[in-house]
């Protein structure tokens, strides 16, 4: 089973790199289908402004290491979704980096997982729901900017010429497959701040319709 799995993931790595380039200018498009005015989203927005206010007062030492161990723990989290033993997972004593050990080959998803997926609001997105008949819904709106707040941090610090994951799928699908890969869940989030589940699926709805549109487009203009 691990070993189909991971042949079918690495048939789609190129289609899948090409499907997030050419859905950039829908994900840039759909912005504009969410109402940024409303109460909620001043609440996602504080919620997004008390990370980085909270992240300039707290220990160095300590947020490199939370940052790290979501990178580690994105790395095993889709290690275990496509069927493999999680062994082990390290961090290194001086904040360099980490380590997760798995049994199998493994694939690129693993690898690049943690530059694109939000684990902690992932779980959180889960939870919401259960939640929301006992939490004020203004409180939910700021955790979810909070944590959107976090990956993005965490991407952003992770993204460099020394990072030897890139080298292991390749920067050229990197630099194809992650900028839209982002957007994706950047929409995805505030779409679920505004309808939970309803609204993500309205969101992928969104998106793909202006694909075929943006299509459309192009093709009534080249032919």
């Amino acid at each position: 089973m691990q070993k189909l799995i991971n042949q079918t993931i690495e048939l789609l790595k190129w289609p899948a790199a090409l499907f997030m380039l050419v859905s950039l200018p829908a994900l840039f498009q759909s912005l504009a289908g969410f109402q940024f005015m409303q109460l909620k989203y001043f609440a996602m927005f504080g919620g997004f402004f008390v990370y980085f206010v909270s992240k300039g007062m707290s220990d160095a030492s300590l947020k490199a290491n939370m940052q790290i161990l979501a990178h580690e723990l994105t790395h095993a989290f889709f290690a275990l979704i496509t069927f493999h033993k999680v062994k082990s997972i390290k961090l290194a004593e001086d904040q360099s980096g980490g380590a997760m050990s798995f049994e199998g080959e493994g694939n690129w998803l693993i690898v690049v997982a943690p530059y694109f997926f939000p684990l902690f609001a992932f779980f959180a997105m889960l939870f919401i729901p259960f939640l929301e008949p006992y939490v004020p819904a203004l409180l939910i709106n700021a955790v979810i900017g909070y944590l959107a707040a976090y990956h993005l941090d965490t991407v952003a610090s992770q993204i460099n010429e020394k990072q030897t994951d890139f080298a292991k799928v390749s920067a050229k699908f990197c630099w194809m497959f992650l900028p839209g890969a982002n957007l994706w869940m950047i929409g995805f989030l505030l779409a679920f701040n505004s309808k939970q589940w309803e609204g993500v699926l309205q969101y992928k709805k969104l998106v793909f319709w202006l694909m075929d549109k943006n299509w459309q487009t192009l093709n009534n203009w080249l032919f």
